[in-house]
């Protein structure tokens, strides 16, 4: 554990970290964001649908004072009623609940994507744990969560006061104005006081984004060691990949230096560098470099050769082109084609092959 081993959480997140975190349930979002945004919507649906929620709803009002005024009714038919004008208030504000349901899915979305954290919803002993349900309550999450909510309370009230302050010259003039006019300046006053409300809100929930972005890259930060040890998870201990790396360039070098008898010929620098090319007209449609090698390698490359009778010819320039442009296995390229067929005549005329 780092708090065992004493190192500190200084590094960021890998991404395998931060997706475990993600499945596990961890994610920086903030609970102001789709509170603000579901009030803004609701009150917005609310708005556009204010006509047709105000006839609809007197409708199913003005129909069951009727119903109210028959003076029998029986079970069946309260049940009925019940039922019918149910539904129809229900259908009335069907809109606003899935515009609700949806501003709040889609804005904690905006925020962290689509998360199905099932992880988080196991059972777990750790959370009937008296001892730790203590320390989640006195945690510096719940702090900041009471903090947070006295803030929101301050500031309603702060704005709440200015705007009714703002108004108070209209309010003590109100006394001589008829019933619609103070209704009017109710709603008036009202809509101003949930306007400025909104705004502070808005600010809150921006602040608090950043501070539980923030504060979740400081949770899910790492140790060094932590760093290390995934890395060593997902791409293997380094010393065993160097191990197996070096195994593989033995295992191409012993597979290169037996193929040197094969070659028709290799070309040198003299001493730095050696290429050995091999031409089969009826297999191959350009000549092809069986080994190549620098410093010690090249060395070892021509011993092999002189002692299975390979031709060894001396080309600088050929021999760095080779050497730095084709690799083993690979045919020769168009732009070196010249330059490698003089070699190959010259070592066909000595053999006295002389391909026609």
């Amino acid at each position: 554990m780092p708090e065992e081993s004493g190192q500190e959480k200084t590094e960021d997140a890998t991404p395998k970290k931060r997706q475990q975190s993600r499945e596990e349930g961890q994610v920086g979002k903030s609970t102001e964001v789709p509170s603000v945004v579901v009030l803004l919507i609701a009150v917005a649906t609310l708005y556009a649908m204010a006509g047709i929620i105000y006839d609809r709803m007197g409708n199913v009002m003005r129909q069951s004072l009727t119903f109210s005024s028959i003076p029998e009714v029986h079970i069946q038919q309260a049940v009925l009623w019940m039922k019918t004008y149910g539904m129809q208030a229900f259908w009335t504000i069907a809109p606003l609940l899935l515009a609700v349901f949806l501003a709040s899915f889609f804005a904690n979305a905006f925020q962290v994507g689509f998360v199905l954290a099932w992880k988080a919803i196991e059972p777990k002993p750790s959370k009937i744990d008296p001892i730790k349900g203590l320390g989640r309550i006195f945690s510096k999450k719940s702090l900041m969560e009471l903090f947070k909510s006295i803030l929101k309370i301050t500031i309603i009230f702060y704005v709440s006061w200015r705007a009714v302050k703002g108004e108070m010259p209209h309010m003590m003039r109100l006394y001589d104005h008829n019933v619609a006019t103070i209704l009017l300046f109710i709603v008036k006053i009202t809509f101003k006081i949930f306007l400025w409300v909104l705004l502070a809100m808005v600010f809150v929930a921006l602040m608090d984004l950043i501070f539980q972005r923030w504060n979740f890259d400081q949770q899910i930060k790492m140790t060094k060691q932590e760093v290390k040890d995934e890395g060593k998870q997902t791409e293997g201990d380094p010393l065993i990949k160097s191990r197996i790396r070096q195994l593989q360039f033995e295992a191409s070098k012993k597979r290169m230096m037996q193929d040197v008898p094969k070659a028709d010929v290799v070309v040198t620098n003299p001493t730095h560098i050696a290429v050995a090319l091999k031409y089969d007209a009826i297999n191959m449609q350009s000549p092809e470099v069986l080994a190549k090698g620098a410093g010690s390698m090249a060395e070892r490359i021509k011993a092999v050769a002189k002692e299975a009778g390979v031709p060894i010819v001396e080309n600088k320039p050929l021999a760095r082109n080779l050497f730095q442009w084709v690799e083993v296995g690979q045919a020769i390229p168009a732009d070196l084609y010249q330059a490698v067929a003089e070699v190959l005549a010259y070592v066909y005329k000595l053999k006295g092959k002389g391909r026609k």
